[in-house]
């Protein structure tokens, strides 16, 4: 299954936020990996106040608010496991 990388940050209402909007569109298309950056350096300094972010294959997805046509775009190339 695809894996799409998800940035944010413990207590982080935005990214709570947009998770809950993401959850439904990629059910059954892909799986998340949640990164939080505060666990890595690299990440903390790339996305410090931006998160979240919503990468696929190493490409920005979305930040916050929720881009939909641009997660649609992603899922599109994304074949549908049925359930």
């Amino acid at each position: 299954m695809a894996v799409i990388h998800y940035y944010s940050r413990k207590g982080c209402h935005l990214c709570e936020v947009m998770l809950e909007e993401l959850l439904p569109l990629i059910r059954g298309r892909a799986e998340i990996e949640y990164r939080d950056i505060d666990t890595q350096p690299d990440w903390r300094e790339k996305y410090n106040v931006r998160i979240p972010v919503i990468e696929y294959k190493g490409q920005l997805v979305s930040e916050y608010p929720l881009d939909y046509a641009a997660v649609r775009a992603v899922l599109s190339q994304i074949p549908e496991i049925d359930e």
